[in-house]
């Protein structure tokens, strides 16, 4: 039994990652100050002997004792990352500051959850970890994409300095249950909207392309690279390279969903990546991972979610 800190442990990805920790006979402290989070996320462990959920902010220190540390903690949707561009900025970068020192402190092994958005609008497809990106260091989004490419620098150079033993993953368009329902992305827009017949927004002309990775392959590959010997500190890049265009994804979210809801083009937001698709050679080959659910049937239980969600809050 390992004893593990998962900051932003009540988010969508952090509680499906507690989870799977406590499945696997952990002992986990859940950190979170549910500015994105959700107590929902994380009810159902409660009262797990082995389950501990600590209100905390890591842009303030934080003291504990654990074996490992699973650094989530982030505003990573564009509707909360832009409704408070600083409160973003600042859990990126302070909050890895105060998860290094801590790490620094204990001797233990830390992942930090970067994101596919430190390459930006890139001009490779797909995108490999060698590529460095192109990224508008002033635009409505770089409170996120650049607060993650100064965690990733704080990681390595503390590894340097200190020989931390640090683990770096990218990640790419996640999606399932506990997704929240106004997050502002694409799987849950499209899907919220289909559920309550409205219309389904598509920005831009709708062929600009996601790769969609469901979430429990995501934390297979967390829970590999954690286990990676100390040679190995990434980054890797984490997703799904199967492609689809918002066309495609809308006309798929309808016909699970039954729905009859028309299309609707709006304009492209500022910054809006054209493609993304990820290169994960190097995931098979140093954590022999790749993802296993397709598309149809992460969107299958994903939709289920949101209409037991749906249908709840209308009760």
């Amino acid at each position: 039994m390992a004893r593990i800190l998962v900051t932003g442990g009540a988010g969508f990805l952090g509680s499906h990652l507690c989870d799977r920790l406590l499945d696997d006979g952990h002992d986990v402290i859940c950190a979170d100050n549910f500015f994105t989070g959700s107590k929902r996320n994380i009810a159902h462990r409660l009262s797990h002997p082995y389950f501990e959920l600590m209100r905390h902010d890591v842009t303030f220190p934080l003291y504990v004792e654990v074996d490992q540390i699973y650094n989530l903690a982030c505003p990573a949707s564009p509707v909360h990352y832009q409704h408070d561009p600083v409160q973003t900025t600042k859990p990126s970068v302070h909050g890895a500051i105060n998860m290094l020192n801590l790490d620094k402190r204990l001797k233990a092994r830390i992942l930090q959850a970067s994101t596919s958005e430190v390459y930006g609008d890139p001009e490779v497809h797909p995108q490999p970890e060698s590529y460095w990106g192109r990224v508008n260091p002033i635009g409505i989004r770089s409170c996120y994409d650049e607060g993650k490419r100064c965690a990733e620098t704080l990681f390595f150079d503390y590894h340097r300095q200190h020989a931390l033993d640090i683990k770096v993953v990218r990640i790419f368009n996640t999606y399932g249950p506990r997704m929240h329902p106004n997050d502002g992305r694409v799987v849950s827009n499209f899907i919220v909207q289909a559920l309550r017949g409205q219309d389904i927004t598509i920005y831009g002309d709708g062929t600009q392309t996601r790769s969609f990775c469901y979430v429990d392959d995501l934390i297979e590959a967390f829970v590999r690279m954690m286990a990676t010997g100390p040679d190995f500190t990434g980054p890797v890049n984490i997703g799904n390279p199967g492609e689809f265009t918002m066309l495609e994804l809308a006309e798929k979210v309808l016909s699970l969903v039954g729905g009859r809801s028309n299309l609707v083009h709006k304009p492209l937001p500022s910054d809006d990546p054209k493609q993304r698709q990820p290169d994960i050679a190097l995931a098979k080959q140093r954590l022999d991972w790749e993802p296993k659910v397709a598309l149809e049937d992460g969107l299958k239980e994903t939709i289920a979610y949101f209409r037991r969600t749906l249908d709840e809050t209308s009760a």
